[in-house]
């Protein structure tokens, strides 16, 4: 039986796409944004994680910088689309429509900050809009307000609590508000990239929960008859 001869299918299919493949799109940034610097990485020879920025892989210093500042652009218009889909996924479940407009605004500045830096590179002094993306670091915290009372997403809101908690650690280490010796010139390329992953990575698992339970939410209405 074709797509087109099932409604039943065709309408769950329908219902929430829009949304669905914007949260599709925040489960693909963090992946390419990784591989993109992985490759960057690979293609400049003598690169040393260990001292250097990761911004170092988009300067005049790199053989091929493109690679870099292009995938950062990429990621940064992709955090934009997927901040649209966690606002809208967080309306469409019944969460908080303010905390979802909050939460669409700090992915619209965390990828505005990224593209602007990848046009200006470091060490130009613009290059520090990529600072805007640190707003990203409250989006955590809004998801769980905008989720407080969706049902079966306790445990996603514990994910970002703890998430919202290791990048306040890391932000006090990294900024040297405390144990200033601990993160210095000989392992700040180390402290930078793990950083780097939790600031990235938790959009994608947030992105796949609100994913699936929009299609939960869609075969449900299907099953009941609302479509």
């Amino acid at each position: 039986m074709s797509l087109a001869s099932d409604p039943v299918q065709s309408a769950r299919t329908r219902l929430y796409r829009r949304r669905r493949l914007l949260l599709h799109v925040g489960m693909a940034a963090p992946l390419f944004a990784f591989a993109a610097v992985v490759i960057a990485v690979l293609a400049y020879p003598g690169f040393d994680n260990a001292h250097q920025y990761l911004s170092d892989l988009g300067n005049q210093s790199a053989r091929h910088p493109w690679i870099f500042n292009l995938g950062v652009a990429i990621s940064g218009a992709g955090a934009m689309a997927a901040g649209v889909g966690f606002g809208l996924a967080m309306v469409a479940l019944g969460g908080s429509r303010v905390a979802a407009a909050l939460t669409s605004v700090s992915f619209a500045l965390a990828g505005a900050g990224m593209i602007i830096s990848s046009y200006y590179h470091y060490p130009d002094p613009r290059h520090l809009a990529i600072n805007l993306g640190l707003g990203i670091q409250l989006a955590p915290l809004l998801l769980v307000w905008g989720l407080a009372h969706v049902p079966d997403m306790r445990d996603l809101r514990r994910f970002l609590v703890a998430v919202f908690g290791v990048m306040a650690v890391l932000t006090v280490l990294t900024k040297h508000i405390v144990l200033p010796d601990l993160v210095n010139m000989s392992n700040v390329g180390w402290w930078e990239r793990a950083f780097a992953i939790v600031l990235v990575g938790w959009t994608g698992v947030a992105a796949y929960v609100l994913e699936r339970r929009l299609l939960r939410l869609a075969h449900a209405a299907d099953v009941a008859g609302v479509i």
